[in-house]
């Protein structure tokens, strides 16, 4: 089973120098994140946007990545084919992982936390998600990490991010770690965070 996925082309068709990889939350599909390249403002950066495996089950052209309201079914094998797809990408683009970032939000947060974190991409952006496992010494070197939430999110409580980075930091992941006086959302003052962030990682 393939991912379906869009990319944003580049400014006067220059070749790529990086990869972004942008998931999606829950109830969303891969539309819902190309809004955020003008924010992120990478003219060298190739923009991936996959859709999520399966159907949402209330949401009409909504995509899921497992499903929350029947116990997390699916999971495994939607982390395993992003995984897959993740390594196919090297001959695909010519873009090695080591100059690709993968990130998404809540549910794409969450699956990017997972996934990244088991590769040797160039770093990681979490933005409202949170983790699905227990962190393991064993998995190091782990990639640069970015991790941003809103204290007033009612979807996933802040503290869900606060114990993400305190996991994190306890196997030896470098965090950097945001809290914006907002909602289950995603503010351009965040777009400018991860954008240096990205800078730093590439400068």
């Amino acid at each position: 089973m393939a991912l379906d996925v869009i990319s944003s082309p580049l400014v006067n068709g220059q070749k790529p120098e990086f990869i972004f990889v942008l998931l999606h939350g829950w109830g969303a599909n891969y539309h819902d994140l190309t809004a955020l390249t003008s924010m992120l403002n990478l003219p060298s950066c190739l923009y991936l946007f996959p859709n999520a495996p399966y159907p949402h089950y209330q949401v009409s052209g909504g995509r899921s990545w497992y499903a929350l309201e029947n116990d997390n079914e699916g999971i495994e094998a939607s982390l395993d084919q992003l995984y897959q797809w993740l390594l196919s990408l090297e001959d695909t683009t010519e873009i090695p992982l080591s100059k690709t970032i993968i990130g998404g939000f809540s549910q794409g947060g969450a699956m990017s936390l997972d996934v990244g974190l088991q590769l040797p991409v160039a770093g990681v952006v979490s933005l409202s998600g949170y983790l699905h496992f227990q962190p393991t010494a064993e998995r190091n070197p782990f990639p640069p990490t970015f991790i941003s939430h809103g204290i007033l999110d009612t979807v996933v409580p802040i503290k869900t991010a606060q114990e993400t980075k305190q996991k994190l930091e306890a196997v030896g992941v470098n965090v950097e770690y945001h809290e914006f006086n907002i909602a289950h959302e995603i503010i351009p003052a965040q777009m400018h965070l991860v954008r240096d962030f990205v800078l730093r990682i590439f400068g």
